[in-house]
């Protein structure tokens, strides 16, 4: 078998010429190329080149070995290219976790793009309200949404957008029931709630005023969605994410209770375990993920 090598030793002195010239093209010496040229010969135990001190010429097996040469050499680089950009493209299975509203509101909208850009990419999405070990249960990424800070688990975390809660009804309710313009008048509204230890809204002012007002408890829901559809029935006032409720707003289905308000924030954190993180398939969707989840790009869940 030829050493490849060598033909490429062969190749650059025709292209060039002579050795010396080649020697210069490929940063050695001239006689580092003729050497090598010389064992090619002999390893086919034909003459490919005439040598003299002023001429450097092909005997007629060199042509035809030249252009086979070439062609290999050509070939080979292809070959190698082809496997680098099968290395290169994210592939494998990567599977994530996130609860139903965040898959919802931020996933469902931007999974199939990343299908799409990663053809050999297989996402794995798992959608569940339970709190998911990742180590134990071998997820490469959670896309979580949340009130207070994170626990430190040893996790990568990467916050992806935090945003405002607002307080929200429908022209209708504040038609029949009148429209708040101070905090401590919601005690004597319906308030939507979002669990039972939510009785209390704790709210913050414009100018950092912060308050305590505990609203008539109308509806107890635990999902976003159901409290967003429950508002625009006209139930009562709610506390929910800005962009979970942008597109209602912008319709005028809903419209915002005491404006200068917010009843706190929610932040939507991607979390991985640190090794997962160095897979190439892992690292594409980590990317693409923070590309997209940006404040405005989708509209925001309520914390799971």
């Amino acid at each position: 078998m030829l050493n490849l090598n060598d033909l490429r030793f062969f190749v650059v002195a025709v292209a060039n010429g002579g050795f010396a010239a080649a020697g210069r093209a490929l940063g050695v010496p001239k006689s580092t190329v003729s050497k090598r040229v010389a064992e090619l010969e002999q390893a086919l135990q034909a003459r490919l080149v005439y040598r003299s001190s002023r001429s450097f010429t092909l005997t007629d097996a060199g042509r035809d070995f030249y252009e086979h040469a070439r062609a290999a050499l050509i070939e080979a680089e292809a070959a190698q290219e082809a496997v680098q950009r099968r290395v290169a493209e994210p592939s494998g299975t990567v599977r994530i976790t996130a609860s139903v509203p965040t898959a919802q509101q931020y996933l469902a909208a931007h999974l199939p793009a990343l299908a799409r850009a990663y053809p050999r990419l297989h996402v794995q999405l798992e959608v569940s309200d339970r709190m998911v070990d990742l180590v134990q249960e071998g997820f490469d990424i959670a896309v979580r949404s949340h009130f207070a800070p994170l626990p430190d688990s040893g996790l990568v975390q990467r916050p992806l957008a935090v945003e405002a809660i607002v307080l929200v009804a429908s022209p209708a309710y504040l038609g029949a029931h009148g429209a708040p313009v101070s905090p401590v008048q919601l005690s004597v509204h319906d308030g939507l709630l979002t669990g039972p230890a939510a009785a209390t809204w704790r709210l913050s002012g414009p100018g950092g005023e912060r308050v305590e007002v505990a609203p008539l408890p109308r509806m107890t829901v635990n999902e976003s969605m159901v409290l967003l559809g429950a508002a625009m029935a006209g139930l009562g006032i709610v506390p929910l994410p800005e962009a979970l409720c942008r597109a209602a707003l912008a319709s005028g289905q809903l419209v915002r209770v005491l404006p200068d308000w917010t009843a706190g924030s929610v932040t939507t954190t991607l979390l991985m375990p640190a090794r997962r993180g160095q897979l190439p398939g892992v690292r594409a969707t980590v990317d693409f993920l923070v590309q997209c989840l940006q404040p405005g790009a989708a509209a925001a869940p309520g914390a799971q």
